[in-house]
């Protein structure tokens, strides 16, 4: 495409992006949240656990070595879920009968803890992403519409016209990877959940094992 032609086009193409991408947010609750997938800061312990409650005891998880070094693994995404779903089978039929309700309530509640907390950071950097992105929209409809008063200047040069329209371009590239980027970041807060629950069913299944 000749400069002339991708004059025409860029600024076009920024100036549609101020408009979409505020668009493509609002979803639920929050005008600010960029994410299709409703915002929910932070999960309750009963949306993913439907075992007997839970003892106060449980909240000490982080005091046993063992307990911690298992939450710290099975929180993993790199872990693959049903190696970690074994894991949790395995470690259960080691465990003494008297203990076995403390040490599983423990892991239930550690990995609650911990993948809750995980997935509330993530919301919160996704936030500061579209924050992000939205500032950069606005300034590429400034710099488009300076780059479209420059076009219309009979006595503009044209070196500083294809400098800034090459730049404009190039900005505009880089914000639409990081639109793509965001499309698949929004979907990490649903793979924790699902991961936690899942392994918070294992564990519950695991309990009644005898």
């Amino acid at each position: 495409m000749r400069w002339s032609s991708l004059t025409r086009v860029i600024p076009a193409a920024a100036v549609a992006m101020t408009v979409l991408w505020p668009a493509l947010a609002a979803q639920g609750d929050d005008p600010d949240w960029p994410c299709i997938q409703r915002k929910v800061p932070a999960l309750s312990l009963g949306q993913i656990w439907a075992g007997p409650e839970l003892p106060q005891t449980a909240a000490d998880w982080s005091k046993d070595a063992a307990t911690s070094a298992l939450v710290a693994e099975l929180a993993a995404r790199r872990v693959p879920l049903p190696e970690a779903q074994q894991k949790i089978r395995e470690y259960a039929e080691k465990l003494p009968e008297g203990e076995k309700e403390l040490q599983m309530a423990m892991l239930v509640q550690g990995l609650f803890d911990r993948l809750n907390r995980e997935r509330s950071q993530v919301i919160a950097g996704i936030a500061r992403y579209a924050h992000r992105q939205r500032d950069m929209a606005e300034l590429l409809r400034q710099e488009a519409s300076a780059v479209d008063a420059l076009r219309a200047n009979a006595d503009a040069d044209p070196n500083e016209l294809e400098l800034r329209s090459n730049r404009l371009a190039f900005q505009t590239r880089i914000f639409q990877e990081r639109a793509r980027s965001l499309t698949f970041v929004c979907e990490v807060p649903t793979l924790i959940e699902q991961r936690l629950f899942a392994l918070a069913k294992t564990i519950a299944e695991a309990l009644q094992v005898k």
